[in-house]
Order: structure tokens, then C-alpha cells, then sequence
């Protein structure tokens, strides 16, 4: 267990003086607890010996409430400082949390670790800081106290000395045991709070739908699961550590019946005083306390620990590498530029030897079926993930050899689904250039045909919107987003055809803005609607994760091209024309 109190340690920074501080007054704490025993067994001796007087009394009652009166400030102190120190120290570790989970790749996202993430946020570390910061100095004052509890035996006799220790390693090496079975059971007790934790964010997630296809009861029945799995295993838990605490019971008044009678015993046979027997009855019931006390905070250790495991796995996992020092200049070179790309998920190729250029200020358009790897060719710029071979360049540059910060400066992305946030209108604009002065925030929502409809709000542009921008139509946040990519100003655009889910009369405004985004700018634009990228300079059609063909609009209808039977379907589903 001192391994497990030297992980917090080794997390707690610059607060580890604190919980020092709280060691050691929780330490003289322990010590003076036993102030009242020692004084009434000086009383009894002195008595005994015939030498008992009235200022003796008024010592012994002033070391008693004095010890009480310390005992008390200690406390308060030794608590203000380790509970502080477990917020402090967590706060800080969800800070660097929240960092560390910036550089990670996009995959890391997808694969269904937002349950785990939540989880370790919302259980493990609040679990630590509530649970177990407020115990820690107590625990390492509990060895300490135990250790002068058997010097005090020995002083009192060696044979009660060496019953003491005996006894105390008999409950150690149970307390192994107990430690094994503990950490065993701690994974699996996390493991189903994570599993729980992952059920109610998908249940509340999917509620819509739930709802929608009348699926209430058979995905309630999956959330009621996770509960009802982790009330089992919590269940596991306590069952497999009680036998265990009850061992370690059972010791400890077995133990304080062998050192009583081996009291008695020697009192009997006049081998020891009378008042060093009652001295041994004053601290008996006191002698294996902190040992046991100790053990009784065992299953709170093993479960931070657990904790703990998971919580250095998160950081543990790896991150995008940010050491590139290039800076981007103008060039001659395209502007951006794909050689030999290879990428996979899961061993899985999904991009296989892509390789296109394009120009600055010119327009890209990725088309084909869906799955095909075109949202993936986009994001690969934006270094969501990192490839396993080739290059991606800017002006000339590899990607990787550029600053993160400085890669996403220069893109803006407006993809299909938008995300705001629970904050003012004013602030989720300005997200896009923090900087930016208000006259420049309201000029990028009247580009972004927005300003009216936020006009319209009851506090303009002061009107704290939904998470998610709930409280928003599609069309007006999917505007509200454009707004945002406008004030950024980035050279390069990425579209993710930001009108292919909109009605009608939102679609006209979408497209007004998009064009007020993309005046003079690079795009690169995954294309749904076909009718939208016939003025393209170039179109790749994207299949398999390869370029099956590309060439402008123009060229790609005049042979017998993927393009053209994609085009010729659309115009008679829809009665396009080109």
C-alpha cells in the first residue's frame, strides 16, 4: 500500500509539501491521542507509590484538554491541507488532461473511447480526490503509530514486545493477501463503471432515434444491463474483500486476548508491577488499532489504484507529433499536394498511393461512393491522423514538419454537422479569432447571411444558444459556423457540402455565404450534390481509397468515365442538367 500512497506522491507537484505537511500532523495527532492513557497511568502509579499530589492532578487534567485542544487543530489543519491538496492536484491533472487529449488523433475519438474518457473524468478522478486524498496522511500515521505502540511493549516487557510484533506481522501477511484479491477485483469494478458510464452517453446520445422507432424498451433494457452489471460486480467486490477484513478482525482480538494474558500472567507470577499492569490495560484495546485502521482503508487504496491504472493509460496513449519548427512561406509550389499517400485504420488501408496537387486558389472537388475515403483525404490534411506513408505538403512543405498551430491557422472546415457551444452567439463566432474586435465579428455574420436571424434573437448577439447549438435550426447554425471560418480567414477551405442536409430556403443563404468564405481562397470540397462542382478546376473521383479518375467537368463527360454515368444517374433521378 506505501506504493500505492507513492503514485499520488509522484502526481502531486508542487502540492506534495502539503500532503507532507498533513503526514506529520496527523502523525502527532496519532501521538497525542494516546496523551490521556499515558496521564492516567502516571496518576495510578503515583497513587500507588503513595506520592500522588494536587498539582500532579492539575498537570494530568491540563495535558489532557491541552491534548484534546491540539489534537483538534491538527486535525483541522492536516484536513485543510490534503483535501486542498487532492482538488488542487486534480484540477490541475484534468487541465493536463484536456491538453494532452488535443494532440491525440481523431481515431482515438471513433473508437468508442469518449465512454472511457467520461469515465475516467467523471469517476476515477473524483473517486481519488473525494474518496481517498482526505485519508492518505492518516494512513502513513497509522504505521508510524503502530511502530510505537510495539516500542511502548517492549518497554513495558519484551515478551509483550515481541506478542506485539508477532501479532502485527500475522496481520500484515494477511494484509497481502488481502491486497492481491483487492486489486484483482479493483480493474473489474472501473472496467463496469466505464461500461455503465459509455451505456448512458450512448441511451442519451440516440434518445431521438430511440424514441422515433418506439425502441424505449429494448434499449432501456441495454442501459438497465450496464446497471445492473455494475451493481454485480460492486457486489463481487465487497463479498470477495469481507472474508478477507474479517480475517484480519479476527487477529486483531485474538491478539489483544494474547497480549492480555500474557499480562495477567506475568502480573500473577509478580513478574510485573501493578501499575505497569494497568498501564497495559490502558493502551490493550488501543495496541492494534492503527494496524487494523490501516487495513480497513486497504480497499480504498486498491480502487485508487485501480484508478490511478486507468488514468495513467489515458495518458499513456500516444500523441500527434508537434515538433515540426518549419515555418510556411510563399512558394512556387502547389499549394497543396498529395505524393503516394498511404493511410489505414486498423491495419486496413482505406487511402492506397493518392497523389494530386492543387493550386492556389483553385477548387478541388473529391466525389464517388460514400466510404470511398474522400472525408479521409480531407482530414488527413488537417493532421487528424497521420499517415503511414508518403507525403502531404503545404507550399512545398511536409505537414508533419509544421507547427500544429500553425497547420490549423491556415485551414478553416465546414463540414455537414456543426457543433456550438453552449455560450453567446458573439463567443461562438468569435472562436474562429479570439482577437477579432466586435465591428469584425458582426461584418462576418452579415457575410454569413446570419445577421439577421441574430438580430432576431431575444439578446441579439448576446443570446446564449444550446449546447450543441440546440436551440438553433440546422440551417442557422450550419451559418453561424461559416461566420466562424469567415472571421479566421484561412487560405485554404475545406467544404464537406455544407447544404446536402438543409432545406430549401436555408440552402440559398448556405450558398451565398459559402461564397463569401471562398473568394480568393483554396478549396478542397467533398462533393454530394454534383450539380455544385461543375465549375471545379479539378474533380477526383474517389473510389476504393484511390483516385479511379480525375479532370475538370468538361473532360470527364467526354469519355466513358465513372464521372459521367454518376452525373447521367443524377440528372435522371432529379432532372439536373449540366
Amino acid at each position: 500500500m506505501i506504493g500505492m500512497i507513492k503514485r499520488i506522491l509522484d502526481v502531486s507537484g508542487n502540492y506534495k509539501g502539503r500532503i507532507y505537511g498533513a503526514m506529520v500532523l496527523s502523525f502527532l495527532k496519532g501521538m497525542l491521542m494516546k496523551v490521556p492513557a499515558v496521564a492516567v497511568f502516571l496518576i495510578v502509579s503515583a497513587f500507588i507509590d503513595g506520592e500522588l499530589t494536587k498539582t500532579a492532578g492539575i498537570y494530568a487534567a491540563i495535558a489532557l484538554v491541552g491534548s484534546v485542544a491540539v489534537q483538534a487543530i491538527f486535525q483541522n489543519i492536516a484536513d485543510r491541507l490534503q483535501s486542498a491538496a487532492g482538488y488542487m492536484i486534480f484540477a490541475d491533472m484534468r487541465m493536463k488532461l484536456g491538453a494532452h487529449l488535443r494532440r491525440l488523433p481523431m481515431g482515438f475519438f471513433t473508437e468508442g473511447n469518449i465512454g472511457r474518457i467520461s469515465s475516467v473524468l467523471s469517476t476515477d478522478m473524483v473517486f481519488i480526490e473525494e474518496n481517498c486524498m482526505m485519508v492518505l496522511a492518516d494512513v502513513m500515521s497509522y504505521l508510524f503509530s503502530q511502530i510505537i505502540m510495539i516500542v511502548f511493549m517492549f518497554l513495558f516487557d519484551w515478551r509483550l514486545g515481541l506478542a506485539s510484533l508477532a501479532v502485527t506481522g500475522c496481520m500484515m501477511l494477511l494484509g497481502r493477501g488481502m491486497l492481491k484479491s483487492d486489486l484483482s477485483n479493483s480493474k473489474e469494478r472501473q472496467d463496469a463503471a466505464e461500461i455503465q458510464t459509455k451505456a448512458v452517453l450512448d441511451f442519451t446520445e440516440g434518445i431521438g432515434i430511440i424514441k422515433t422507432y418506439n425502441l424505449l424498451g429494448e434499449k432501456s433494457k441495454e442501459l438497465t444491463d450496464s446497471f445492473a452489471h455494475n451493481c454485480k460486480v460492486n457486489l463481487a467486490f465487497e463479498e470477495e474483500h469481507a472474508p478477507w477484513a474479517r480475517g484480519v478482525n479476527m487477529i486483531y482480538a485474538a491478539g489483544t486476548v494474547l497480549v492480555l494474558a500474557i499480562s495477567t500472567f506475568l502480573y500473577v507470577k509478580g513478574a510485573m508491577p501493578l501499575n505497569y499492569y494497568i498501564g497495559m490495560l490502558l493502551f490493550l484495546f488501543d495496541l492494534f488499532v492503527p494496524i487494523k485502521t490501516f487495513y480497513d482503508q486497504e480497499a480504498r487504496l486498491t480502487v485508487m489504484s485501480a484508478c490511478m491504472d486507468r488514468i495513467e493509460a489515458l495518458f499513456a496513449e500516444k500523441q500527434l507529433d508537434d515538433s515540426g519548427t518549419q515555418l510556411l512561406t510563399d512558394s512556387n509550389a502547389p499549394e497543396i499536394e498529395y505524393r503516394n499517400v498511404t493511410f489505414a485504420y486498423d491495419q486496413k488501408d482505406v487511402l492506397k498511393d493518392v497523389s494530386f496537387k492543387a493550386d492556389k486558389g483553385t477548387m478541388t472537388a473529391l466525389v464517388g461512393p460514400s466510404g470511398g475515403g474522400k472525408s479521409t483525404i480531407a482530414s488527413l490534411l488537417t493532421r487528424f491522423w497521420d499517415i503511414q506513408s508518403g507525403e502531404i505538403l503545404l507550399r512545398g512543405t511536409d505537414i508533419r514538419k509544421i507547427p500544429l498551430a500553425t497547420l490549423m491557422n491556415n485551414i478553416s472546415m465546414v463540414f455537414q454537422r456543426v457543433y456550438l457551444f453552449q455560450d453567446t452567439v458573439y463567443n461562438n463566432i468569435a472562436l474562429g479569432r479570439p482577437d477579432a474586435s466586435r465591428e469584425e465579428i458582426i461584418e462576418a455574420a452579415k457575410k454569413a447571411r446570419c445577421y439577421d436571424f441574430i438580430m432576431d434573437l431575444p439578446d441579439g448577439f448576446d443570446t446564449v444558444i444550446g449546447e450543441g447549438g440546440a436551440s438553433l435550426s440546422g440551417g442557422q447554425a450550419q451559418r453561424l459556423s461559416i461566420a466562424r471560418c469567415i472571421l479566421k480567414d484561412s487560405p485554404i477551405v475545406i467544404l464537406d457540402e455544407a447544404t446536402a442536409s438543409v432545406d430549401a430556403d436555408n440552402e440559398s443563404y448556405i450558398q451565398q455565404a459559402i461564397s463569401e468564405l471562398c473568394k480568393g481562397k483554396t478549396l478542397l470540397v467533398i462533393a454530394h450534390r454534383l450539380n455544385t462542382i461543375a465549375g471545379a478546376d479539378q474533380i477526383m473521383v474517389i473510389r476504393d481509397g484511390q483516385v479511379a479518375e480525375s479532370g475538370d467537368h468538361n473532360s470527364l463527360m467526354q469519355k466513358d468515365s465513372i464521372y459521367r454515368s454518376m452525373v447521367t444517374k443524377r440528372a435522371v433521378s432529379t432532372g439536373w442538367k449540366n
